[in-house]
Formats: C-alpha cells, sequence, structure tokens
C-alpha cells in the first residue's frame, strides 16, 4: 500500500504533556504552604463579588457551572469577607394588635432590644399582678370604694323600700321563689297575714276568707305591680351598672397612675414612634380588663337581688401582653450568612402553627408565627440550591415576589403553598437581603427565557469554568490545593513524582494540553484514594505509583459497562474487524457517557451506493435513532459530494449509510469523515484499511476538523487490537487539531514507541483517504475531471456512469 504523503504519524513527545518534577522546585508537600485562594475562577470570582457588595435592587446572583468546580466552597469562602462587616441589624417582634387580633403588628428594634422587650414585657405584668391588688388592698381605696358602694346601697335600698310599700298597701308581699337552680322575686298576695298562692287563694275563697270580687282585684293589682316591678329592676340595673362605673373610676383614679408608671419606663427605654402606639393600646387594654390582675372575690360591687356574677378565666396567661421576637440578633456578630440546605416553604418563607385548645378546636396567635431563612438572612447573604427551591411547591413563586417587592409575608403553609384562605394576616416585613442560588446552566436559561420575573431579579450570573490555562503559576496553585487537602485531611505527604502524578490527571481530565481540569471534587478524591494506597503499603509517602494506582481503581470501579462491550467485541457478538480491508466499511470511534466515566469504542460503519436520486439515506435518521448533531454531519457530507461530483452532471445516486448493530440513539458529527470514507470507498470499489479506526468531523470543503473524547477514542480501539493482538499497522486517523489534546496513557505510548501502533493526523478528507486505501486521492482539472487511477476519479466514474442510466431510464 502506497504512504500518504501529507497524513502525519503523530511524535511520541505529543503524545501526552509529561510534569516534569524536578520542575515544581519541591522534594515533597511538607515543602510548600497550603493556600485557601481559590483556584482557576476569577470571572466567577468577580461576579460575586460584584452581586455581593452592589446595593441596587435586584442583584441577586445565580451561580452556574458544573458540580465539584468548588462553586458552594468559593461562596463561603467569599462570604467570609463580609461576614465581620459592621451593620445595624434589627430584631423583629410580633405583638398583638389590640384593634385587629387577625393581624399581628411587627415591631422593629435595634439588635439586642428584641429579647429586652419581651423581657421588659414580662416584667410588667408580673409587677403589675403584684402591684394592682396591692393598690386595692390599700385602707384608703377601702374606704372610699366603701362609701361609694353605701351610697348606691342606699339608693337601692330606698327604691326597694319604696316598692315593697306599694306591695303591701295591695295587700302583697315580695318573696324569693326557685325556678329551676336559680331564685328570683315574685309578687304573692297576703291572706290573713300569710303570703300564699294564687292556687291556694282559690281555698280561701270556697272557705269564704277572701270574696270573689277581692279575688279579681288582687289579680288586676298582681298584673300592674308586676310592671311596676319590672321598671324597679330595671332602675336597680341602672343604679349598678353606676356603682361598677363608679367603682371602675375610682379604680382607675388609683391603679392609672400605677399602670401609666410602669409603661413610662417602656417608653424610656424602647423610643420608638410604633412602639409608642402599642404601648398606648397596652395600657388602654390593662385599665378595661383590670379584673384579670386580682382574684374576682375581691372585686367591688353592690349586692343586688338579682346579682350576676362574671367567671374568671383559668388559667389566664395574659397572652395579649407577650412578645414574638421572630428575628433575635442578640448573639450575632457581622452579617448574617445563612446557607439553607433544606429549602421547604416553611424553612424559607417561616409558618403560622397552630394548636389545639383544650376545647379541641384548632386556634394560632401572633406568638406562633416562625421565622424562616429568608428573615433570619435579613441583612445578609442567603444561599440556597436552584433545583431544590424549584421542585418544593411554592417556594418559587413566593421567592420572586418576595425579593421583587422587598417585603416578606409570613403565612401558614396551606395558606402559601395550597392557596387556602385565611383571616390571619401578620403585617408584612420589609426585608435587604442577598439571595446567591446555585444551578446549571440549563436550569439559568430555562429560567431566563421562561420567567420575566427571572432576569429582573437574578442579574448577576457567576459562572464557574471547568478548566483554567496550564501556565506556571496555575501549576504552583494545584500544588498548593494538595498541600491544602493534605493538611485539611491528615493524608501522606506526597513527592515531587507524586504530584506531578496528579498534575497530569488534571491536564487530562480538562480534556487538553493547554489546560487543566477545576472538578477539584475529583482531583480530592484522587488524593484521598493515593494516600490510602500508600497507607495500604505501609508507605510514608505518597509515590507517582499510588496515585497511577489510585486512578487505575477509579476506572476499574467504574468500567464495568466498557468491559462488557468490550468482551461483546472480542467474541464477535459486536462485529469489528483489525485486520484487512473491505469495500465500504470502516471503523469509526464513538464515545459511551456513564456519567462519572467516559469511555471510547470502535464501532462499524457501512455505506451502499447504487443509482437513485434519494441522495444521502441516513439509516439512523429513518428509524428516529439519530440527533440533530448527527443529521446534520450526514447533510453536509451531502454538501460535500454535491461541491465534488455534481458540477457538470446530477447527483443520481442513493447512499445508505448506519452504524451497524447500534440499537440506540446516536449523535455528534464526529464520525462525518468516517462515513464518507465508506461512500467514497463503495462508489470507487476501493478498499478500506479495517487495522485503522477513523474520527473527526469534516467540512463542505473537505477539511477536518477536531472532536471531543479523542484520548478515549484512542484508546478504546487500542483496547480491542491488544485484545486481539497488536499486528505492528494499527491505528487511529485523528483531526489535527486534536493533537494538542492528546494525553494518553502510558501503555498506549509504550505500544507506539516500539511501533506496534500508529496515531496519524490529517487535516483533509484526501489524506485520510490516501491512508485508509493506499491509492492516491487524485487533483481536480480546470474542467472538472480527475487525474486518472486516482480515488475521485474512480468516484467520478461511477457517478457519471450514475448520472447516464439515470438518463436512459427517464428519458
Amino acid at each position: 500500500m502506497a504512504k500518504s504523503r501529507s497524513a502525519q504519524e503523530i511524535p511520541i513527545t505529543q503524545l501526552r504533556w509529561r510534569c516534569d518534577p524536578k520542575s515544581l522546585g519541591i522534594a515533597t508537600t511538607n515543602d510548600i504552604k497550603p493556600t485557601k485562594e481559590i483556584i482557576g475562577q476569577e470571572r466567577a470570582l468577580k461576579a460575586i463579588r460584584l452581586g455581593l457588595t452592589m446595593k441596587h435592587p435586584g442583584y441577586n446572583v445565580f451561580v452556574t457551572g458544573f458540580s465539584g468546580t468548588g462553586r458552594m466552597t468559593t461562596i463561603k469562602r467569599m462570604l467570609t469577607e463580609f461576614q465581620h462587616a459592621s451593620i445595624p441589624l434589627k430584631d423583629r417582634c410580633y405583638v398583638h394588635n389590640f384593634k385587629n387580633p387577625d393581624q399581628p403588628i411587627l415591631i422593629t428594634l435595634a439588635a439586642k432590644q428584641g429579647n429586652s422587650f419581651r423581657n421588659a414585657m414580662e416584667m410588667l405584668v408580673s409587677d403589675l399582678i403584684k402591684n394592682i391588688p396591692a393598690a386595692f388592698e390599700r385602707k384608703r381605696f377601702k374606704d372610699e370604694r366603701k362609701r361609694t358602694m353605701e351610697h348606691f346601697h342606699e339608693r337601692q335600698q330606698s327604691v326597694l323600700h319604696d316598692f315593697e310599700s306599694k306591695v303591701k298597701e295591695k295587700g302583697f308581699e315580695v318573696i324569693q321563689v326557685q325556678i329551676g337552680g336559680s331564685m328570683r322575686p315574685d309578687i304573692t298576695p297576703v291572706v290573713n297575714g300569710q303570703p300564699v298562692t294564687f292556687e291556694q287563694l282559690e281555698t280561701h275563697l270556697k272557705q269564704g276568707d277572701v270574696t270573689k270580687e277581692q279575688v279579681e282585684q288582687l289579680s288586676k293589682d298582681r298584673q300592674a305591680l308586676e310592671g311596676q316591678m319590672e321598671l324597679i329592676f330595671r332602675e336597680l340595673r341602672n343604679i349598678e351598672r353606676k356603682a361598677r362605673e363608679s367603682v371602675n373610676e375610682l379604680a382607675q383614679q388609683f391603679i392609672l397612675p400605677i399602670v401609666r408608671e410602669s409603661i413610662d419606663e417602656l417608653r424610656k427605654e424602647f423610643q420608638n414612634e410604633k412602639m409608642y402606639r402599642y404601648l398606648d393600646d397596652v395600657q388602654d387594654d390593662i385599665m378595661h380588663n383590670l379584673n384579670r390582675f386580682h382574684p374576682p372575690e375581691d372585686q367591688p360591687h353592690p349586692a343586688t337581688p338579682f346579682e350576676l356574677q362574671d367567671t374568671p378565666l383559668e388559667d389566664d396567661n395574659f397572652l395579649e401582653y407577650r412578645v414574638n421576637v421572630v428575628v433575635d440578633n442578640s448573639t450575632t456578630t457581622g452579617v448574617p450568612i445563612i446557607i439553607e440546605t433544606n429549602p421547604r416553604f416553611k424553612n424559607i418563607f417561616g409558618t403560622i402553627e397552630r394548636q389545639v385548645d383544650r376545647n379541641g378546636t384548632w386556634r394560632t396567635d401572633f406568638t406562633l408565627i416562625k421565622p424562616g431563612s429568608l428573615l433570619q438572612a435579613d441583612g445578609g447573604y442567603l444561599v440556597i440550591n436552584a433545583v431544590d427551591a424549584l421542585v418544593e411547591q411554592g417556594v418559587w413563586q413566593n421567592l420572586k415576589r418576595t425579593l421583587r417587592n422587598e417585603l416578606l409575608e409570613i403565612q401558614s403553609l396551606e395558606t402559601g403553598v395550597l392557596g387556602a384562605s385565611s383571616a390571619f394576616k401578620p403585617e408584612p416585613i420589609e426585608i435587604d437581603v442577598k439571595v446567591i442560588m446555585l444551578g446549571d446552566a440549563y436550569v439559568y436559561f430555562t429560567l431566563y427565557e421562561q420567567d420575566e420575573d427571572f432576569k429582573k431579579i437574578f442579574k448577576v450570573r457567576a459562572d464557574f469554568d471547568i478548566e483554567m490555562p496550564k501556565v506556571p503559576q496555575s501549576i504552583r496553585k494545584y500544588v498548593s490545593f494538595i498541600k491544602m487537602i493534605c493538611d485539611d485531611e491528615k493524608l501522606l505527604p506526597f513527592d515531587r513524582a507524586g504530584v506531578a502524578a496528579v498534575v497530569e490527571h488534571g491536564v487530562r481530565l480538562a480534556g487538553r494540553q493547554n489546560k487543566l481540569s477545576t472538578r477539584f471534587n475529583v482531583i480530592a478524591d484522587v488524593l484521598r484514594e493515593s494516600s490510602y494506597w500508600a497507607s495500604m503499603e505501609q508507605k510514608p509517602i505518597v509515590t507517582a505509583e499510588h496515585v497511577h494506582e489510585a486512578i487505575r481503581e477509579r476506572i476499574e470501579r467504574m468500567q464495568l459497562a466498557e468491559d462488557k462491550m468490550r468482551e461483546m467485541i472480542r467474541d464477535g457478538l459486536v462485529m469489528i474487524d483489525t485486520e484487512g480491508a473491505v469495500v465500504g466499511q470502516v471503523n469509526g470511534l464513538t464515545i459511551f457517557d456513564m456519567k462519572e466515566y467516559l469511555f471510547g469504542l470502535p464501532t462499524r460503519i457501512t455505506a451502499k451506493t447504487s443509482i437513485g436520486r434519494q441522495g444521502i439515506i441516513n439509516i439512523e435518521r429513518e428509524v428516529h435513532l439519530s440527533g440533530p448533531s448527527h443529521n446534520k454531519g450526514v447533510l453536509i457530507i451531502s454538501g460535500y459530494l454535491h461541491s465534488m461530483y455534481a458540477q457538470t452532471k446530477p447527483l443520481a445516486m442513493n447512499a445508505s449509510i448506519t452504524f451497524e448493530q447500534s440499537y440506540s440513539g446516536v449523535d455528534g458529527d464526529s464520525a462525518s469523515s468516517t462515513e464518507i470514507y465508506a461512500v467514497l470507498s463503495s462508489l470507487a470499489n476501493l478498499p478500506l484499511r479495517q487495522d485503522i479506526a477513523v474520527t473527526g468531523s469534516v467540512n463542505q470543503k473537505g477539511e477536518i476538523q477536531p472532536i471531543g473524547g479523542v484520548n478515549q477514542k484512542v484508546e478504546g480501539f487500542f483496547d480491542i487490537c491488544c485484545v486481539r493482538g497488536l499486528t505492528g499497522t494499527q491505528g487511529v486517523l485523528i483531526p489535527h487539531q486534536n493533537v494538542k489534546d492528546l494525553m494518553l496513557r502510558d501503555d498506549v505510548i509504550d505500544a507506539v514507541r516500539e511501533g506496534n501502533f500508529h496515531i496519524h493526523a490529517i487535516k483533509t478528507i484526501d489524506e485520510g483517504l490516501e491512508l485508509l486505501t493506499g491509492v492516491k486521492a487524485g487533483k481536480r482539472y480546470s474542467d472538472g475531471g480527475f487525474e486518472k487511477n486516482t480515488v475521485h476519479f474512480l468516484v467520478d466514474q461511477t457517478l457519471t456512469r450514475y448520472a447516464e442510466h439515470w438518463k436512459e431510464l427517464f428519458a
């Protein structure tokens, strides 16, 4: 076979970047200082700092990036810069609304005053419970009360005496009769000096003690007297009411100074207009409910024939005078920082709890208002996970409303989530809080496109990169990071070769020789596991071999699927040729993404051509197994064929292309060059080498374009060749742009060094054709023809024949 002049076999030195241990300037990690610096995220750091320091509304921060890039660690460290800043913190308290109990009042105080206010109100009640009864026991008050009561008692007695005289004049007497469980006055006639009932009066009538006319007159007089008695009792009640009012006025004269003095002390301590109004309401309520502060039997009241006694409240806890401190910053130093790991509705916004009273009825009050993370973070920062917040019912909508209006409404869970109505509505709270939300790019752009409010309340996006430039400064930071993990987690020290191996692994993770991965969670896991393997060998220092062992073991744990698929190829269940040459058949290279692990394997791609007008037939697309990128790649193939061979004749061809034995979806355009080789091979009837696997995207001009996963693809075909047995001719064809991405395993590099495996870099389709067919690709002449006995000449001849036959058939 003729060897292509243009296709270049890649030199050994370009197959992997090596970190020279000596260049690190250390013997072990004990020679360097750890760093807490955030590595490789300068752009994200600037964005976060802008969001954290910007005081204007809407500058909340949405942090995007892959897990493991240090997003949460970065946020925590940056927030510590603000943690000790001096800001005016506030305590938030809810108190009873005496005018509308269903709308508790919010009182905002300076930090540390909330508890003081609560304690002061408790002390106020405690003092009044002692002082008010003591005031009622003072001799002066008792004397004044006695005189007042005697005055009204005399008035009652005078009214009663006058009425009883009238009753006696008419031959009646007022007696007390029992009706049910109570006694009430009644007017009854008197016969022979003894009160009798009207039933008994009939007996006296028969006996002749009274006449019928007298009985009739007594009945009329009784009706008149009963009417007068109702008026008398009404007057007695008025006298009693006036007596109570007079006693209350007397009590006010004695008690008001005591209450006012205590309330005034609170006014002096808590100078706040809203507080003044609340304390005025407290004073009014106390003065209107003095009976709550002393035993009912001590209450002054006149005795009347129809006296009613109020039932005292049992277990009176003076709930109305309590203070519910929902935000207590008495022990808070610096800026509040809340990291909410469980952003359920009540955890974020707070809630209003309910209790069952002694009657079995659900009830609530202002003391059952509970704060959430948003309120606790007032004046500071709240960190939440975007997905967690979005999946929790009601959280996102209420969060938007709160941030947009800068107003927090605490609701019960049923009201906030299920939309149930409730008359109980605490006063909303003005809040000033920065929300830092963590999510991936998909969540960010979905919200940005679908939710108009999102772009108004999250104006700052901090995007974390998964890689950083591989420059000496970055490598030094990597080494310092390794030292930090070793110190923080008490790992064994690494020697310089071990450190170099970790740095090289970071380059491989990045997928490019000039980049370092910032997926520090993976790097940290490698460090931990390397230390583990060193300790298992009872070694005091971690070496490069221990790092390589850790990496091998990590792969071994995750490559079950790869082993199973490789086994199917080995046993011939999945047909892959690694020797010989076949027309219209080529080995492509595919990537399998297992999320935690990527690996590559060869796949057979075939093409069959015939006369027709359907052009390229993408079998995967026909059965809905082809993704949009793969469909685009196939259409590019059609453009390439038209530009090369259909300038002077129509392209009367059918070419069916398929990934053999592929039963799942196919996407990506990295096989588009491979598919071109299969089509051209079928048209030219030239066999393609099966000992070379191919990867590479292509454009309509026939230029090879770079692809992803080049290391996994090369190693995947190499492993299959090793299973079948290396022949010395096997290899891989890759885009020349991907040479700088190579970070191949040592066993692959050793095979290349020994001439048992080959890696070629190409720039055009022509270079690949010559390497795969051993035939010159052929230049195009100015008349549109091609050099004789070349690949393009043979293809053009076949297509010309197809066009002529098509013309003859349908002329």
